[in-house]
């Protein structure tokens, strides 16, 4: 997907997830929060027609090569896409527990179990201060490990898969948890679409 940059239907109804992320949530986190992010990133493309072939990876990946008055603005509003486009498509409704495959033997190998990989990423979770986002991510060679970013940065300008992400900012649940995030958390992890997770480590 290149410019313009369209705002990708939820695979699922927004009130698919209740009663763990609820409707009105859903609602303004995908369609007004998410929708702000890519009318704002095609607003600063707009006067860049050099830029318009990129894809989000591929914006976030140059940043550098940019024009110096556009970085800051592409990395927040590109990052905020790429972020929430993941996050949406990585929750399901019914979701079932992480299957026996790669993916499970590699978290196996680097948390010691499925239980204590969500044990230390609720710690994550927690940990982020402010706003951000926290990640289950996979370097080349397939080692894992638990990332995080402030705000809407994300993890490809280290050159890392993401293969699980978590957002942590407060619309993600204040209208139904309040200042609980460990609770939000709790009911997340609940949603996790795994199979999305096994396909993203897969083509890692």
């Amino acid at each position: 997907m290149t410019y313009p940059f369209e705002l990708i239907p939820l695979p699922y109804a927004h009130d698919a997830l209740e009663p763990l992320i609820d409707t009105r949530t859903m609602e303004l986190h995908h369609g007004a929060h998410l929708k702000t992010f890519v009318d704002n990133l095609n607003n600063t493309l707009a006067g860049h027609p050099s830029l318009h072939g990129q894809t989000v990876e591929e914006l976030l990946l140059n940043l550098e090569k940019l024009p110096q008055e556009i970085q800051t603005p592409v990395r927040n509003f590109a990052g905020g896409v790429y972020n929430h486009n993941m996050y949406f498509a990585g929750m399901a409704p019914n979701a079932a527990p992480l299957a026996d495959g790669e993916l499970k033997v590699a978290i196996e190998k680097a948390f010691g179990s499925v239980e204590e990989f969500l044990a230390q990423y609720k710690v994550a979770g927690l940990s982020v201060f402010g706003s951000g986002w926290a990640y289950l991510v996979s370097d080349a060679d397939g080692n894992l490990s638990i990332f995080k970013t402030p705000n809407q940065d994300t993890p490809i300008p280290a050159g890392l898969t993401l293969v699980v992400i978590m957002d942590v900012w407060e619309h993600a649940y204040y209208l139904l948890r309040q200042n609980r995030r460990a609770e939000y958390i709790d009911n997340w992890f609940k949603v996790i679409n795994w199979q999305i997770a096994e396909t993203r480590y897969a083509n890692r």
